[in-house]
């Protein structure tokens, strides 16, 4: 660790609430962030620059043009090569603190992988774009008992909600079942502002450092905070304690752990657009984008748009825009109809 008055972390040691015992276990510290897009690179900016000692990270999505106006870890030039986000936060995170150990995954968190992705971590932040994701880390976090965080934000607004298992609530507690589609404001309706993006990422990180420095449960954030920065309110909502009769934490029936709940499809926050993935325990060979591309050379309406990276697969069918992975997920650009993504999938991929 890089100390002394003129040293890295000098400044937030001086700060009361870490200091230099701090600032150790903050080196010591493993921490997973769950989603690399708007929320995921002001968090993961952060908490590289605070030194905590091991970011993991996961995203299963590219760059693209539209980013740029919230997601701070990201150029034009990552857009313009379609490059996965983890690897374009990699780099740019790679140069800001040689100090922090980065595990970048470029791939979809599912019930298939939960469960190695979260093992030895300390904390979860919550940086995704939808609720089935949440209900995921809401069953890993509890099954593990480790704490995790709740993020969202759309429009000018959004919510943080620090659940530490056997102590607080749980995500179920509060909604015990998924939200159902269109329920709830998107950034796809409502928009959404860089402002609302920090803010809420500001929230998260901060209740993420007050464990990771050991500051002790009676500091950290209970109930749903909520914040608007264009009207300048902010309240709290208090949750309370576990709910025995939660599925989750109190009758432990993890039903997102186990796959039972869990979409082939989901919707993109903000996108127009559906991910496609594989059925867990589907695997892929390791040509498998080899051959997808010789496949699709051949069809004359779709060979003159594709396009191969050392990432991924990118054409053009039936007026969308299909992107494929090397764990055989497929992203459909132009839609945002679940049911037409899996019949495109299935007609130009396979099952």
């Amino acid at each position: 660790m890089e100390s002394g008055p003129d040293g890295r972390y000098s400044r937030q040691t001086l700060f009361a609430g870490i200091g230099e015992a701090g600032q150790i276990r903050l080196g010591e510290a493993r921490v997973l962030v769950v989603g690399a897009g708007a929320l995921g690179s002001v968090s993961l900016d952060m908490l590289v620059r605070a030194g905590v000692g091991t970011v993991r990270f996961v995203d299963r999505d590219t760059v693209e043009l539209s980013n740029l106006q919230r997601q701070t870890l990201y150029a034009e030039a990552d857009a313009e090569e379609s490059a996965p986000k983890a690897e374009s936060a990699r780099r740019r995170l790679a140069a800001v603190n040689r100090e922090v150990t980065l595990e970048p995954l470029a791939l979809d968190l599912h019930a298939g992988n939960v469960k190695e992705v979260t093992d030895g971590v300390d904390l979860i932040l919550d940086a995704t774009d939808n609720f089935e994701t949440r209900y995921l880390l809401n069953d890993a976090a509890v099954w593990r008992g480790i704490p995790w965080i709740y993020a969202a934000c759309v429009g000018s607004y959004g919510m943080t909600f620090t659940i530490v298992p056997g102590r607080t609530g749980c995500l179920r507690c509060v909604i015990p079942d998924v939200p159902p589609p269109g329920s709830s404001p998107t950034c796809d309706t409502a928009g959404v502002i860089a402002p609302a993006v920090a803010a809420v990422a500001a929230y998260s990180v901060a209740e993420a450092l007050k464990f990771l420095a050991g500051a002790g449960e009676d500091v950290v954030a209970t109930g749903i905070w909520h914040l608007d920065v264009w009207e300048r309110t902010s309240y709290r909502m208090e949750v309370g304690g576990p709910d025995p009769d939660c599925p989750a934490c109190g009758q432990r029936d993890f039903v997102f752990l186990r796959g039972d709940a869990g979409p082939a499809a989901i919707t993109l926050c903000g996108r127009n657009a559906v991910q496609v993935r594989p059925g867990i325990g589907t695997e892929r060979r390791a040509a498998f984008l080899e051959e997808l591309v010789e496949r699709l050379a051949a069809l004359p309406d779709v060979a003159a748009s594709l396009r191969r990276s050392s990432f991924l697969v990118q054409f053009e069918a039936e007026g969308r825009r299909l992107v494929v992975f090397p764990d055989g997920r497929a992203i459909v650009h132009g839609s945002g109809d679940p049911a037409e993504a899996r019949t495109l999938v299935s007609r130009y991929i396979g099952n």
